[in-house]
């Protein structure tokens, strides 16, 4: 129901993105999507990932500041007016949506990264009004 995201604090600086990376590479672990946000001197590198678990680990031995928050993956429709739809699902329940972005899958849906207040009243909106979630392992192996 929900997936692990990895967060990664990273100085906004040349060669640290790339750092990262190398580092998920040179363990054999996929980036299945990614959102990025900066400012002047720091940024935010938001990742789904094959192996959250082990992605954090690496990350933090190799002197990265990385956490794993959870959040939902969900499916939509690829038809105009989804993405108000599943606003004004979340609105309708007294969620607030903290961030999003796209989880590219190949499929013919759209499907996006969903933080909100409360993950798991937002599965049971979805539900509720037939849309759904990637389970954590379908979301992992994403791009196989």
């Amino acid at each position: 129901m929900f997936v692990k995201q990895l967060s990664v604090f990273i100085e906004n600086r040349e060669g640290r993105l790339e750092k990262v990376t190398e580092t998920l590479s040179n363990h054999n672990i996929n980036i299945v999507s990614l959102s990025l946000a900066d400012t002047s001197e720091y940024g935010m590198l938001r990742l789904i990932v094959s192996d959250p678990d082990k992605g954090k680990q690496v990350l933090k031995e190799n002197g990265f500041s990385a956490m794993l928050t959870d959040v939902l993956a969900v499916r939509l429709p690829h038809d105009v007016g989804m993405l108000q739809k599943l606003l004004q699902i979340f609105f309708e329940v007294n969620l607030n949506v903290e961030y999003m972005y796209v989880l590219g899958t190949g499929e013919e849906n759209a499907s996006i990264i969903v933080k909100v207040s409360d993950p798991k009243k937002a599965v049971e909106a979805l539900a509720a009004n037939n849309l759904s979630v990637f389970t954590a392992e379908e979301a992992y192996s994403i791009n196989k």
